[in-house]
């Protein structure tokens, strides 16, 4: 299980200035293995603690931030998306390259990101628990990106450590897709997020 992102784990902005092109080559790479295309517009980005410790640097570097309460609020805005053992936390992504079909697009796709699913095996479809810390939706369209998280049971756990398939889909009216099995490579990155047992 990922340990929280605590003050002394992060680089200060000076540190960071010298390390970042390594450190974020290492991340975007890392990122890009944790990353699901469901059909052709939507992306789900797992994250765990190296792409969250990233987005904190960035934020900090952007954000020219260095007093102690500044980060600590950076860390209590971001921690919360650290798988804690029990779970899979990712960044949902809807990509339309034309600012109009997106426009068009979002208004049809209302309600999309409560129609995510996760499924361990024949287990029952786990589905994604949407945008804990803020409402990113209206009646009349949904967001472009959206905070989820799947929360698995005990018996999921034990079946995907057992070689259970797993699989990612959407059940939406106007967007279903599946993604069934979900290459290896991401399969063993998403296990090291569970807890072991």
């Amino acid at each position: 299980m990922a340990k929280k992102i605590e003050r002394h784990d992060l680089m200060t902005l000076e540190e960071y200035a010298q390390k970042r092109s390594e450190f974020r080559q290492k991340a975007l790479a890392h990122k890009r293995s944790r990353m699901l295309a469901i059909g052709p517009n939507a992306t789900l980005f797992f994250e765990d603690r190296l792409t969250i410790q990233y987005q904190v640097q960035e934020m900090l570097r952007i954000e020219k931030l260095f007093e102690p309460k500044d980060i600590e609020d950076e860390l209590a805005a971001y921690n919360p998306l650290i798988p804690d053992g029990h779970n899979w936390k990712a960044t949902f992504m809807l990509e339309f390259e034309d600012e109009q079909e997106r426009r068009a697009q979002l208004r049809q796709l209302v309600g999309i990101e409560s129609k995510i699913w996760a499924q361990i095996g024949e287990n029952d479809k786990i589905f994604a628990i949407a945008n804990e810390d803020l409402e990113r939706s209206t009646d009349e369209k949904t967001s472009a990106v959206h905070f989820l998280r799947f929360e698995l049971s005990d018996k999921d756990i034990a079946d995907l450590k057992s070689g259970a398939s797993l699989a990612f889909g959407i059940a939406h009216p106007n967007y279903n897709a599946i993604v069934a099995p979900v290459p290896e490579t991401l399969k063993q990155q998403l296990m090291k997020d569970l807890n072991a047992g």
